[in-house]
């Protein structure tokens, strides 16, 4: 009878109390001295932190600000947040449990050079080539339950990717890539626990690909472009709001136009007065070319009649042009059909016209941030305002279809720099 791959996995005890500066290596050595060239080692964190000094004193809460760089849940006293690392899991790892009273174990700055240092020091100590893997407890979303999981990893490639394989029926593998080390570390956690006091384990019998390239676990952190789900619950939708920003360089990629549509059904949530929807959203496609040729003539024309040089005008209009190196335009447009009162005098007038605009802004704005969830980069260009004659008569549009700016849709080339701080209070006035 064949019998498929055979693992022997065990924990090492004796390892004691571990305190900073101690030399794990040295103390895996001395509790299992028989390690063998191509066993896996499995560390939990909460003893790298230890023998790293990554013990502090005071708050929980304040370690876990120091510790986010991204708030992407939260609920009642619960924060899912990112780290520093990349890794989003509840509390930025903080953790109270098995430390003395009043202090937290921040996770280690750097767990693949933890790893790695573990593993260079197994070898000079004992001279066996292993892999080491250090991890730490996290739950998953929708699953209940928690695991642990590789935050840090030396010598062992992290994923196995299957796709181009060919499985038993002869179907090419398009998107298996699996996550070795995480299950390196869940089944090591069955013979440590949480409450026994082993810290280690080895697994022994696990043919394994070597870590080529140096990434450690760090290949194991979803970009955060490839995240479907950075924005996935009620509370994270907030951050789009803050995430939101001008993208002004787009890569060649399509737009997808369903992200569009959803974003513009956003747009049409924005108030209006008297109940009206003053919003018009065109999607410009083959007409954007003709559009923004003859705008810029327009606006060569009129760079002219205000007395500009040819060689002046040369410099303004060769600048880049956002809206044409993007790969999808959107024109916003006001109409105030259905709603206009016919007010007697133009101070009320006036306010009744600025009341449309305002809508138009929240509309717009709506869009835009729903552009952002969608994982697009936006811009909104003031330029179909200046000729709005042309506009109207390039893409076709109705007399009362006011364009209110342009939009270029894509997807960002480049992060954005950070946003200047700004705070609340400094625009805010009471009385």
């Amino acid at each position: 009878m064949e019998h498929g791959l055979t693992l022997q996995v065990w924990g090492i005890a004796g390892i004691g109390e571990v305190v900073a500066g101690d030399d794990l290596a040295a103390l895996i050595c001395a509790a299992e001295p028989n390690l063998l060239d191509g066993d896996v080692v499995v560390v939990t964190s909460k003893i790298v932190s230890k023998a790293e000094g990554r013990l502090v004193a005071g708050d929980r809460e304040a370690a876990i600000d120091a510790e986010t760089v991204r708030v992407v849940a939260t609920r009642g006293k619960t924060r899912i947040v990112e780290t520093k690392h990349g890794f989003v899991l509840a509390a930025a790892g903080v953790d109270a449990s098995n430390v003395p009273e009043g202090m937290v174990a921040l996770l280690p700055k750097d767990p693949d050079a933890s790893a790695a240092q573990i593993r260079d020091g197994l070898r000079r100590t004992a001279g066996v080539d292993v892999a080491v893997v250090v991890t730490d407890t996290m739950g998953r979303p929708w699953r209940n339950g928690l695991v642990d999981v590789a935050i840090g990893a030396a010598g062992i490639a992290v994923l196995d990717d299957h796709r181009g394989r060919v499985d038993a029926h002869g179907r090419t593998l398009e998107m298996t890539v699996t996550a070795i080390a995480d299950e390196l570390a869940a089944t090591a956690e069955l013979v440590k626990g949480k409450l026994g006091g082993i810290p280690i384990a080895v697994v022994r019998g696990l043919p394994f690909e070597p870590d080529l390239s140096g990434a450690g676990a760090s290949a194991m952190v979803r970009p955060a472009t490839d995240d479907m789900f950075r924005l996935g619950t009620q509370e994270a939708k907030q951050q789009a709001v803050f995430d939101r920003r001008t993208v002004r360089s787009f890569t060649s990629d399509a737009v997808d136009l369903d992200a569009v549509r959803r974003a513009v059904a956003a747009a049409l949530t924005a108030p209006a007065p008297h109940h009206t929807t003053p919003w018009r959203f065109v999607i410009v496609e083959q007409r954007a070319t003709q559009l923004l040729d003859e705008l810029l003539d327009a606006w060569i024309a009129d760079l002219r009649g205000d007395g500009f040089t040819e060689d002046q005008i040369g410099r303004r209009t060769k600048r880049g042009n956002v809206l044409r190196d993007a790969p999808l335009l959107v024109v916003p447009c006001m109409t105030t059909s259905g709603g206009k009162h016919a007010y007697p005098d133009e101070r009320r007038a006036t306010a009744e016209r600025e009341m449309f605009l305002v809508a138009m802004g929240a509309g717009v704005e709506n869009f835009l941030i729903a552009l952002a969830a969608e994982g697009l980069g936006s811009a909104w260009v003031s330029s179909t305002m200046f000729r709005r004659d042309v506009v109207r008569r390039v893409l076709d549009l109705p007399d009362d279809w006011e364009p209110m700016g342009a939009v270029a849709i894509g997807h960002a080339a480049q992060a954005p720099g950070d946003r200047p701080t700004r705070h609340s209070e400094d625009f805010t006035l009471r009385r």
